[in-house]
């Protein structure tokens, strides 16, 4: 209960193509779990430390094109499974195109909406 009093924007459960690239690895076609407007959280990714940065693009295939969003994010929280990341540098395209992923595979978009009015 508490890491989701932490949490000030809404997740939502999204499974997209993510590419990693930290200083000393690289990580390709990573499976992400979760993701809100302000992170993502991403399997797969092992053996680094909280507060390590790195850049971040994620691949998101529709029927007709796709579609990469690119941001920079840092080590929030460390599990078994994977990363979290905190995106610290995202374009304003990009943010769009998240803003939209979240909103509508939210189960609650009212609350959604008020996130972004904060």
């Amino acid at each position: 209960m508490e890491d989701n009093e932490k949490r000030k924007n809404t997740r939502v459960h999204f499974q997209a193509s993510a590419d990693l690239k930290f200083a000393d690895k690289s990580y390709s076609k990573c499976e992400t779990e979760n993701l809100s407007v302000k992170g993502v959280s991403v399997l797969g990714v092992t053996g680094h430390q909280l507060g390590e940065k790195c850049e971040l693009a994620l691949a998101l295939s529709g029927s007709t094109s796709e579609l990469r969003l690119e941001m920079k994010g840092e080590i929030v929280r460390i599990d078994e499974n994977g990363v979290a990341l905190h995106f610290t540098e995202i374009d304003l395209d990009s943010f769009y195109h998240l803003k939209n992923i979240v909103y509508y595979n939210s189960t609650d978009p009212d609350t959604i909406r008020s996130e972004f009015s904060d």
